[in-house]
């Protein structure tokens, strides 16, 4: 009932065209990330696939990760490329809806994922020996299942009480998607109570299981300093930081523009805050924790010869 008191039937995303001057340089550089993304994040899901060494809780998760890596640059990508080719562009309500529910599906699962992979990471290191029992078959489904579904219930329940506020005008979304924050400032409706929620679900979604990262990263780093190999030592911490700066990205922006949904950060702020966790966490994760993986990268070279014999017989 209060849906159909909405006036407005579809809404307008300004994305970056209050710079007009850069709307063609804009469109090249972000449609070579996404390709760039596309590209780096199926190699990862194929080689994964078709090697059967790589059938392990580290390189699975590793998988799943890359799935909605892929999904959420296809939720806002296409539509953001629209937009830049065009000064501006109508997304249908419905279709604008649809954009914030998986833009919230994928970004709840991608929070628990990288909270699942960090255990993965600390029982492996910290507990080499009872590794295999820790993260057996049925424990790494429980999380993987788990993160799935905590994603879905997250975007099911936002985008549902979200989409039950009239929006009665204006209708121009000042941001590069149809992201919560961005759409609920243009509900004509109190929405406090909808902001105490969110407030408390960023706190569980986003920060809980960053602190938890960083503590197991914690006592990673603490079981990296008692390592006798120096040559093994600087290989961990290399490894660690560049997971923890994935993770510090992600979490960091994310939790920025969801704990205060109504905040004084200007419009372009809150684009570029979008961008590092929706554009650059995506691009640079397939960098980060797999491109530079020995094991990984032996797995890709072993079936490119593959390929490649074939192709010569």
């Amino acid at each position: 009932k209060r849906q159909n008191q909405s006036s407005v039937v579809e809404f307008i995303l300004l994305s970056f065209s209050n710079f007009p001057e850069l709307q063609g340089q804009l469109f090249g550089i972000f449609l070579i990330i996404y390709l760039l993304t596309l590209i780096g994040n199926v190699v990862i899901i194929v080689v994964i696939c078709l090697e059967q060494s790589l059938h392990v809780p580290m390189y699975l998760f590793l998988q799943n990760l890359s799935v909605v890596d892929v999904s959420i640059s296809a939720v806002i990508m296409p539509e953001m490329l629209v937009v830049l080719s065009n000064e501006k562009t109508s997304i249908s309500f419905v279709s604008c809806f649809a954009q914030m529910y998986f833009i919230l599906f994928f970004g709840g699962t991608e929070c628990f994922l990288l909270g699942a992979m960090a255990y993965d990471r600390f029982a492996a290191i910290c507990s080499p020996l009872s590794y295999p029992m820790i993260m057996n078959k049925r424990v790494f489904m429980k999380l993987v299942t788990g993160s799935w579904t905590l994603g879905f219930m997250l975007g099911t329940v936002q985008t549902t009480w979200v989409s039950s506020f009239p929006f009665c005008g204006p209708s121009e979304i000042n941001h590069i998607s149809c992201e919560t924050p961005a759409v609920l400032e243009l509900a004509c409706a109190d929405t406090f109570l909808f902001e105490i929620y969110a407030f408390t679900g960023t706190i569980l979604i986003i920060m809980v299981p960053f602190m938890l990262i960083i503590l197991s990263y914690i006592r990673i780093l603490f079981a990296i300093l008692k390592m006798p190999s120096t040559t093994g030592r600087q290989k961990a911490f290399s490894t660690c930081a560049s997971h923890l700066t994935s993770v510090t990205l992600f979490y960091g922006t994310a939790s920025m523009t969801y704990l205060q949904p109504k905040s004084g950060y200007s419009p372009e702020t809150k684009k570029l805050m979008s961008l590092s966790y929706s554009l650059l966490t995506p691009l640079l994760n397939p960098l980060i924790y797999s491109l530079r993986n020995s094991e990984l990268k032996r797995a890709l070279i072993k079936l490119w010869r593959r390929k490649v014999d074939l192709h010569t017989f």
